[in-house]
């Protein structure tokens, strides 16, 4: 049985053939599909069960199934429909993969079951345009003889297709060329090939390369195509011969010039290839053997150099013929004719002759001093022999001519060694020739040194700090000076130059080092006495005769806080307690005491501050720890205890900071005692004349002078008593102060304040401070205090005392 069903998806038409035979009671049947290859997956084939004339509905109860053909299952039946369709894509080329087969078949079979029966499958599997030419290389390659006649054919690599048939390859295309065309020939299997005919000659010099390009093409609809490229190098025969780029050369060529110098390079060329433009270069039989021995010809690259010296005199001219071989099997040549001109040259060198030379000269020497006589000379003649003289314009030389040819070296300026120690003189003849020939001759000229330099410091001023308390010997500082000259005159020697202080020359209080110039102390220095030295120092050299300069010093003494402080007011004999009485009546603010206390050392280390070091009641009494006043805090009460015991610490302001105490022993009184408000720091004179009476002044002033001066002279008396030591211990109502120190409260510096200070303690204790000289002590003062008359309850003794300053320093302890 045959049937034909169409299959619409793709409208290809499958043809199905249908043979049944019988077999005992199993029914075999063969059919018959023809399908192209390619097809999508899922694409029907046919409706197999209707071919097959079974029933759809009994194909899963049936196991229909289709067998696996090389581990591939390419078909399958749809239960369901009956359907035979595509699972995977058919390649025919895969399938059948011989040229030789025209068609190409895939046999399958079908079993069901219950009963079982199998069915032959057959399926054709019909070739579609799926592949396209291509070529086994992309490239060919050909070497062709530019000498190759025309109509030469040359064998090309053909292209193959894996289709059949009409869509295997159809015939071959080659891209325009003026050289070549291709002949398409067909053999016995039916296969397409493609020769290369040469149609005009080739000429390498023209063109070495020629790129083609071969394209095959199948007969498939539509058509496809595949490509190479052909190279065809044209190999060179030996065509042309060599050539020069000038048929004739002119060299012009100076004597003398240099054996083995290039003259010129000659280059040849030939447009064939390899050993066809090897060339080499020789001489004809034209060139002279005096050019020959003058000259050589390198027969590789051409070149011609100098082989002789080249003599004006002896040759001018020299006429050379080159020729150039190149290596072909039949060698070609070509040549070329050269002319050298010789040129005639300055070929003598100008001399110099030193006649005379004066080295080494002193560096005073005068200007216009002749040091050098020189000749100058050349063998050449005209313009040639004519000689040119000179030296650096940067010398402090220059040159005058004598007389023919003859020159003399003259000072032109003065001369210093110390910036130019000496001098290179170069003497540069030059003649007047083309080119110039020069020559030169180098002197060397010594500069003598004179003493013409003074010594010079590195400062004009020198400023050296010195801590009080030096050790005597201790270095200062290094002085130190230099002079530019040389040898003796560069020796140095330094020196104090004496100055007088206070009867003390300066050389008892320094020392310098005479040859290096390092300053010493001879003497430990104390601030307090001696604050600073203003002197100079000279240094002089060793030259004949000598120089000197000299530089100013300035020492200062630097203090050190080595001075404790001296505790004035209120005033006490050394070790005792001071007493005071108070009313317990006093009001709150009252002043109770002034502590006051003086540095001798320098302003910032005599700083001085006020502390409690002990205290009876914190509550009771307050200290200003600038200006050492002692209020009360508040007014007494019965619960106070009748005595206070004050214990004021006075400190600098150095570091370590030092530290004088003074204890205050205060008793209250119940009597009523006239409280003196604040006093504030007016002129002394103001607060006499405004507490006392008048009267009373001029009383004191006009009836008791006398005995004024018979009190002081018992204070006097009473107070030198046999000491140890040869200062006086202070007494509390009395002090005898320097009048040119500095005496000082944490707030007042000068001595009125000091006095001033010493007033308000004094008087408030009733007693009238008066300050006047201590007979023959010159700058010292006496300060007394005597009871005044107010009323007052506390009474002191009437008699003054008198002590003098000492200059000692301490602590005071309480």
């Amino acid at each position: 049985m045959e049937a034909h069903c169409l299959v619409q998806p793709w409208k290809r038409y499958v043809s199905i053939f249908v043979i049944f035979s019988a077999t005992m009671n199993t029914l075999s049947a063969v059919t018959h599909y023809s399908i192209p290859e390619e097809m999508e997956e899922g694409s029907v084939v046919a409706n197999l069960a209707a071919d097959l004339g079974l029933d759809v509905k009994t194909l899963s109860r049936r196991k229909m199934r289709l067998d696996i053909i090389a581990n591939k299952k390419y078909l399958d039946v749809n239960k369901e429909t009956g359907e035979l369709y595509v699972v995977e894509k058919i390649d025919r080329e895969y399938l059948c993969a011989s040229k030789t087969a025209t068609t190409c078949f895939l046999k399958l079979d079908a079993t069901i079951e219950n009963p079982i029966r199998i069915f032959n499958i057959e399926l054709e599997i019909m070739d579609i345009n799926d592949n396209a030419p291509h070529f086994r290389r992309d490239s060919i390659h050909l070497d062709i003889s530019e000498s190759t006649p025309t109509g030469e054919r040359f064998s090309l690599n053909n292209a193959v297709d894996s289709d059949v048939g009409t869509n295997s390859i159809k015939t071959y295309y080659l891209s325009e060329s003026e050289h070549f065309n291709i002949e398409v020939q067909t053999g016995r299997d039916g296969s397409k090939f493609a020769d290369l005919i040469l149609k005009n000659t080739l000429d390498r010099e023209e063109q070495a390369v020629h790129n083609l390009i071969l394209t095959a093409v199948d007969g498939g609809v539509p058509a496809r195509s595949g490509t190479a490229s052909i190279i065809v190098r044209v190999l060179d025969t030996n065509d042309n011969a060599p050539k020069f780029k000038k048929d004739n050369y002119n060299i012009n060529i100076m004597e003398n010039y240099p054996i083995g110098s290039l003259v010129v390079k000659l280059n040849a060329t030939d447009i064939d290839d390899g050993t066809n433009s090897d060339i080499v270069y020789s001489f004809s039989l034209y060139t002279s053997e005096k050019a020959q021995g003058t000259f050589s010809l390198n027969p590789t690259n051409g070149e011609i150099r100098v082989k002789e010296m080249i003599n004006y005199e002896d040759f001018r001219i020299y006429d050379m013929e080159v020729i150039a071989t190149d290596k072909g099997t039949n060698s070609l040549s070509g040549q070329c004719k050269l002319t050298i001109l010789v040129t005639d040259m300055n070929d003598n060198h100008p001399e110099i002759s030193i006649k005379s030379f004066q080295s080494p000269v002193k560096e005073d020497i005068a200007v216009h001093t002749v040091i050098a006589v020189v000749s100058v000379s050349d063998k050449d003649s005209g313009e040639n022999g004519k000689v040119d003289i000179n030296i650096s314009d940067q010398l402090p030389f220059e040159l005058r001519e004598s007389s023919d040819n003859y020159y003399e070296l003259v000072v032109s300026e003065p001369l210093d060694r110390e910036k130019v120690p000496e001098y290179d003189i170069t003497f540069t003849v030059t003649d007047r020739g083309f080119p110039p020939l020069s020559d030169n001759e180098t002197m060397t000229l010594e500069l003598l040194d004179v003493n013409d330099n003074v010594p010079q410091f590195l400062q004009s001023f020198y400023t050296i700090p010195v801590m009080e308390n030096n050790a005597p010997g201790a270095l200062l500082s290094s002085l130190t000076a230099f002079d530019p000259d040389l040898h003796e005159n560069q020796y140095l020697v330094y020196f104090i130059i004496e100055k007088e202080i206070v009867n003390t020359s300066m050389s008892m209080l320094f020392s310098i080092n005479p040859e290096n110039g390092n300053l010493y102390a001879l003497k430990t220095f104390d601030y307090e006495i001696e604050k600073e030295f203003l002197f100079h120092i000279e240094a002089r050299d060793s030259g004949v005769p000598p120089l000197s300069s000299n530089v100013t010093v300035h020492i200062i003494i630097v203090d050190q806080n080595d001075n404790p402080p001296v505790i004035v007011s209120p005033w006490r004999a050394l070790g005792s307690v001071v007493e005071e009485k108070i009313p317990r009546s006093t009001d709150k603010g009252s002043l109770v005491s002034k502590v006051i206390a003086i540095d001798t050392d320098s302003v910032q280390n005599s700083r001085i501050t006020y502390q409690f070091l002990q205290v009876t009641d914190a509550t009771l009494f307050s200290l200003d720890q600038y200006n050492g006043e002692i209020r009360t805090m508040r007014m007494f009460s019965y619960r106070d205890p009748r005595h206070q015991r004050l214990v004021v610490i006075a400190k600098d302001n150095g570091d370590p900071a030092l530290s004088a105490t003074v204890t205050i022993k205060l008793s209250t009184v119940e009597t009523a005692v006239k409280a003196y408000s604040d006093m504030t720091e007016v002129p002394l004179e103001y607060d006499i004349f405004s507490d006392l009476n008048l009267y009373l002044v001029i009383g004191l002033g006009s009836v008791s002078f006398l005995l004024l001066i018979t009190i002081l002279v018992t204070c006097v008396l009473k107070c030198q008593k046999p000491k140890p030591s040869k200062a006086a211990p202070p007494s509390r109502n009395s002090v005898i102060s320097e009048r040119n120190s500095t005496i000082a409260d944490s707030t007042l510096v000068s001595n009125d304040a000091y006095w001033y200070s010493l007033f308000l303690a004094e008087t408030r204790k009733g007693k009238l401070v008066v300050r006047q000289p201590v007979p023959k002590a010159g700058s010292r003062y006496i300060v007394s205090s005597i009871p005044r008359s107010t009323g007052l309850t506390e009474t002191s003794d009437s008699a003054a005392s008198t002590l003098q300053g000492s200059t000692t320093t301490g602590s005071s302890s309480s």
